[in-house]
């Protein structure tokens, strides 16, 4: 029993000392997101959607709960927040071709209509972040839209 206690505390100094440290915050200025929305035109019910749903992982712009004061929650939502944005970040928009784009596009059609995004992980403490099937068709919709601009985009003349 005595190793069980020594462990324990082991974990319970270590744990505390933890909390010291953490992960930068992704922390950035909505400011980054204005070219997005000026290139892609949302209209105002899905950019509600868009910043209830997908600004914290897809974008320079992340609203931290109250737990991710806590090691080591905080490095996991790191983690999950630099993963989302390496496949889709709102905030570096304006360098990325008018082919990935529209890519990018679909993919938003895709993960949406089959409701894979947002990730239930995140709409378990996120609750707002649930999408009703009027919300998805609204996504879906202007998301079509944009993708017919960048086709026509993309077509040589």
């Amino acid at each position: 029993m005595k190793i069980v206690k020594k462990v324990l505390l082991f974990l319970l100094v270590a744990f505390v000392i933890g909390q010291f440290f953490g992960p930068d915050k992704n922390e950035g200025d909505l400011a980054s997101i204005d070219a997005f929305l000026a290139e892609t035109n949302p209209p105002e019910d899905v950019k509600l959607i868009l910043k209830e749903t997908c600004y914290d992982c897809h974008s320079d712009v992340t609203r931290y709960p109250w737990y991710n004061n806590i090691t080591p929650v905080n490095f996991w939502l790191a983690h999950h927040v630099e993963e989302g944005k390496e496949e889709l970040n709102f905030s570096n928009w304006v360098g990325n071709s008018v082919k990935r784009k529209d890519h990018k596009f679909e993919e938003i059609i895709e993960m949406v209509e089959e409701k894979e995004m947002p990730l239930e992980s995140y709409t378990i403490t996120h609750s707002e972040a649930k999408l009703s099937d009027a919300q998805i068709q609204a996504v879906v919709d202007w998301a079509k839209l944009v993708r017919v601009t960048y086709g026509m985009q993309a077509k040589p003349e």
